[in-house]
């Protein structure tokens, strides 16, 4: 179990103005991911050191996105004005977590323009849209060299997570501590009994420390 990545859904001008900030912030180049379309979304990428990588995400006018949980959680977060929607853990097994959510993970993919297709398993995104302070959880699958963070080379870190929540329900929600998961991750928890979510993130770059 380890910490994956972080989703940022787009602001009302769009995926590229949206992304375009965000990467002028971090002083790097945004890489273009492509279309979900199992979800109704697409995305750009922002490759970091340690296996981690951003993700800005934009729900598209399709049928995908109104039945998918993952388009669906898209959609009301830009609706919101956008922002940081979640983070997600990489687990090895999935089936732990669908024996106790119930509920079966359902797969993912995007494809390359050069035909190579990135596929996964996720399961969870109804519980982040119930309780935003929760990960969701996927298993990659295919080609591991295909992994968004190795896209193009990043010196750029992710340092810390503000966490408007608290660590025993997150730890709860994965059934072992969230320390594991975040050992290479400073976290931040406040505001236990607010409004739960990710409130901001912080990045470790060339020209110092920025926060998202």
């Amino acid at each position: 179990m380890r910490m994956d990545h972080v989703s940022y859904a787009c602001e009302p001008d769009g995926l590229a103005a949206t992304t375009e900030r965000i990467s002028a912030a971090l002083g790097v180049k945004a890489v273009r991911g492509g279309v979900h379309p199992r979800f109704g979304t697409r995305n750009m990428i922002i490759p970091l050191t340690d296996h981690h990588y951003l993700e800005v995400v934009e729900v598209l006018d399709h049928p995908a996105s109104d039945k998918a949980p993952f388009g669906q959680a898209v959609r009301a977060r830009s609706s919101a004005g956008g922002g940081w929607m979640g983070w997600c853990v990489e687990v090895d097994d999935l089936l732990p977590f669908e024996e106790r959510l119930g509920r079966s993970a359902v797969p993912g993919n995007r494809k390359f323009p050069d035909g190579q297709e990135l596929i996964w398993q996720q399961i969870g995104i109804k519980g982040l849209i119930a309780d935003p302070q929760v990960p969701y959880l996927l298993k990659w699958e295919g080609d591991p060299s295909l992994h968004p963070s190795l896209a193009k080379p990043s010196t750029v870190k992710l340092s810390k997570l503000t966490i408007a929540g608290s660590a025993e329900r997150v730890t709860e929600w994965l059934g072992e501590c969230v320390d594991k998961p975040l050992e290479d991750v400073t976290v931040e928890w406040i505001a236990p009994h607010g409004t739960p979510g990710i409130m901001s993130v912080t990045f470790e770059t060339p020209n110092g420390a920025v926060t998202v």
